[in-house]
């Protein structure tokens, strides 16, 4: 019996112990070949309720004066980020700004590209030759499940991966399934689900490397934590009741 028992826990301990290919990145990268970065990544469009930093720019600065507004350069960088939210262009209920001297500018849908070639073309008729730059500046996408940081992240940067993504809410637990992360996203007004497997490398080459505005990325739990909520418990709490039993029967049976 006490053998029987023995080889139990030797089975139970050695199943408790995750794999190294459950665990481990891009196993496989040195036989996938990376597509470039014009191939896969495709610019976000202007949504409701984004706010843009819009900076204008011409040969003779003096012109450009009634149609931006400057940021001193001597505050901090987060006293920065919060006076560019303030300064920035909210996108109303009807996709549009009102821009100064400009008035309303539908920018809903377009790209930041587009929005861009839109306002400098209005700009051309008071301005020469003007240079302008549009950007996104209130970034949002929210990561859940097994990372050691859950919760609704802000970013003032247009271009976003998962891997960094992931590496702002701290990295994966260790109870986090690598080959199965989920990321929702709305394209053309619907939600699409996809199933990402970060063990691999090939998903580097999909959409999905990047993170687009308002994702929400899932990080499923494995087993072992799954049972640990569940009646039955986890490998420890089995281990450690088989533990009493083996030494009340070594005890008993002396």
């Amino acid at each position: 019996m006490r053998n029987q028992l023995y080889y139990i826990l030797v089975l139970i301990f050695f199943a408790s112990c995750a794999p190294k290919k459950n665990i481990i990145y891009y196993q496989d990268s040195d036989s996938v070949d990376l597509k470039s970065v014009e191939s896969i990544y495709k610019h976000p469009k202007i949504q409701i309720n984004d706010i843009l930093h819009i900076t204008v720019s011409a040969l003779n600065p003096e012109s450009v004066i009634p149609f931006t507004a400057e940021i001193s350069k001597n505050q901090s960088q987060s006293m920065r980020m919060e006076l560019l939210k303030l300064q920035g262009y909210l996108v109303n209920s009807e996709g549009k700004i009102n821009y100064p001297q400009l008035g309303k500018i539908d920018v809903k849908g377009k790209t930041t590209q587009e929005a861009t070639d839109l306002i400098q073309s209005k700009l051309s008729e008071f301005i020469i030759m003007p240079r302008v730059s549009v950007r996104i500046i209130n970034y949002k996408f929210t990561i859940e499940g097994e990372v050691k940081k859950p919760g609704t992240y802000e970013s003032t940067e247009e271009v976003l991966t998962l891997p960094q993504a992931i590496g702002m809410a701290g990295d994966l637990t260790i109870n986090g399934k690598r080959n199965n992360i989920k990321v929702i996203r709305e394209v053309n007004g619907n939600r699409e689900v996809k199933t990402i497997d970060i063990t691999k490398t090939d998903w580097l080459n999909s959409p999905y490397y990047y993170v687009y505005p308002n994702d929400i990325i899932y990080v499923e739990p494995n087993n072992p934590k799954v049972k640990q909520a569940g009646f039955i418990g986890n490998t420890a709490t089995l281990l450690s009741a088989l533990s009493v039993i083996l030494s009340a029967i070594v005890i008993i049976t002396r």
